[in-house]
């Protein structure tokens, strides 16, 4: 009898426990219901409930896009348009019938391969209008307001990530059913300028316009590898990155706390910086050692095409070899060049080939600086070099787009060079973007591949021994890159054995290591990154 009693004791006492719970639950619920708007329940569902019990609500615009061809984009089509309407519905608690609210206005560019086709005149303008059809004209994140041709807006060509146009704009209200709404006016313009565009045909841009109550924000390219867990080869290297400066890496996001963060290249890219980082790869052979001849170094992780899809981006780790371009090496004459330096592979002097940079006498007895009609461009570096590293190999590597653009001097520092090879024009008519799977390192990098005490020094002014000694692309030769001096038709830019940028004629001869950037689904396979450990890749 008393073991009966006490189960009638265990059993009322859960039951009691359960009565309580119940009660707590719907206590919350009325309280919530008392708080809340008088509203529906789909936008409840939809809704965004305050601590004081309002209601915002954010409706996304669609989003903009264009898409520049020659059908749809001439000199008789005027210009192309695409607009969108988001907006924020603020409704009070039926407790006060009165909310206040703050919102951020903005856009997030996700892609963006428009570029400016006559030097810096805007061509791609955002246009924005408040709730009351009032032109914003000030940006929170400095986008430059301009007018070209009777368009006035913000200047967004070329630009990618996130921008807050305006910040913390106020919203209120004195109803609890309808409420107060918002709605702005995004048009974007790519503007007929009436003149040659087709720098920009085909070009594509995607974003969105957003209303929403925080701050806009784009996730980094860390970032969603982490979320997505993924093991690609730029993940790996994306992440190793935790603060800039630490590992040898600098994120390029145009801001930072460290001395001249103001010169990055504000492109998002991952980039190596310093006296000797870790960042070798074994890229051509599956050696238990990895050969000299097959060792490469990591200049950085880059998204060239605006899109997301970052890839890592490699150069030779010492200077190559006549056998991997498929010539001796020797000059013009007929000899060997004279050539004493150190080098990383303990290589034979008497290998190293060096090679005019275009031997287009066509254009001038001292070469020409066009890269499309350049024989290291198109025979030794796309063609031998490609077959010398075999089928798999070769098809790790991307087709990308080369930019061009021509600088008139050397005394210019590393972000201008950046700048100017991406939106300069070269000698006179000379392709400014080439596509191809093998190229040279672009001026600007070898220019951040220094510590970045460095980036507000002219690259001419490279030799001191501090930048020399704190620039791991320094190796103390002669060496081609594939930027042009676009002052004259024949010159192009090259390090000195000083590791000061010179100018010098397409016609001298110089050492070379190529350079390329690797698939985005090329996966890390192992190793850490040092000369004895170098990272190593797969499929």
């Amino acid at each position: 009898m008393q073991k009966v009693n006490t189960k009638k004791k265990i059993i009322l006492a859960i039951i009691g426990l359960l009565i309580l719970v119940i009660i707590a639950l719907l206590i919350g619920k009325f309280t919530f219901s008392y708080l809340g708007a008088d509203i529906g329940e789909d936008v409840k569902n939809e809704g965004e409930i305050t601590a004081s019990g309002d209601t915002i609500i954010f409706s996304k615009g669609n989003n903009l896009s264009l898409s520049a061809t020659t059908d749809n984009f001439n000199a008789t089509s005027g210009n192309l348009t695409d607009t969108t309407n988001p907006s924020v519905r603020l409704i009070a608690s039926s407790k006060t019938n009165e909310a206040s609210a703050t919102y951020y206005a903005g856009i997030k560019i996700s892609k963006n391969t428009f570029t400016y086709s006559s030097g810096t005149t805007a061509e791609l303008i955002l246009t924005v209008r408040d709730e009351t059809g009032a032109l914003v004209t000030t940006s929170s994140d400095d986008l430059d307001y301009v007018t070209v041709n009777g368009i006035s807006g913000f200047d967004i060509t070329g630009k990618i990530g996130a921008f807050n146009i305006s910040s913390k704009h106020p919203i209120n209200t004195n109803s609890s059913t309808s409420g107060t709404t918002h709605t702005w006016t995004f048009t974007l313009t790519f503007v007929n300028l009436e003149t040659d565009q087709s720098i920009n045909e085909n070009a594509i841009l995607d974003m969105d316009a957003i209303l929403q109550k925080d701050e806009i924000v784009m996730p980094t390219f860390a970032d969603l590898c982490r979320e997505d867990n993924s093991n690609t080869f730029a993940c790996k290297i994306a992440t190793i990155y935790t603060t800039d400066g630490e590992n040898g890496l600098y994120y390029h996001d145009g801001v930072g706390t460290y001395t001249n963060a103001d010169q990055e290249a504000g492109d998002n890219s991952y980039r190596y910086s310093g006296a000797d980082p870790n960042n070798y790869v074994c890229f051509g052979s599956d050696a238990d050692t990895c050969p000299d001849e097959y060792l490469y170094r990591i200049i950085g992780v880059f998204d060239e095409n605006h899109d997301y899809e970052y890839n890592v981006k490699l150069i030779k780790a010492d200077y190559t070899t006549s056998v991997m371009l498929g010539t001796d090496g020797r000059d013009y004459n007929g000899n060997y060049p004279s050539i004493t330096s150190h080098y990383i592979g303990n290589m034979d002097t008497s290998t190293i080939a060096i090679y005019r940079w275009n031997y287009d006498t066509s254009v001038s007895s001292l070469g020409s600086n066009n890269w499309t009609t350049s024989e290291l461009n198109k025979i030794n570096l796309n063609s031998n070099y490609l077959n010398y590293l075999g089928i798999l190999w070769n098809n790790m590597i991307e087709d990308s787009i080369w930019h061009l653009g021509g600088m008139l001097s050397y005394n210019n520092t590393t972000k201008n060079f950046y700048v100017g090879e991406r939106n300069n024009n070269g000698y006179s008519n000379n392709p400014t973007k080439y596509t191809a799977k093998i190229g040279l390192m672009y001026t600007s990098d070898y220019g951040y591949a220094a510590y970045p005490h460095a980036w507000v020094t002219n690259l001419s002014s490279y030799d001191s021994t501090i930048i020399k000694e704190n620039n791991w692309l320094y190796l103390g030769l002669n060496e081609w890159g594939i930027t042009s001096n676009s002052s004259y038709n024949f010159h192009v830019f090259s390090w000195g054995a000083t590791s000061s940028l010179n100018s010098s004629a397409a016609f001298i001869e110089c050492s070379i290591r190529p350079v390329f950037y690797l698939k985005s689904n090329i996966l890390y396979a192992s190793g850490d990154g040092t000369k004895d450990s170098p990272f190593r890749v797969g499929v």
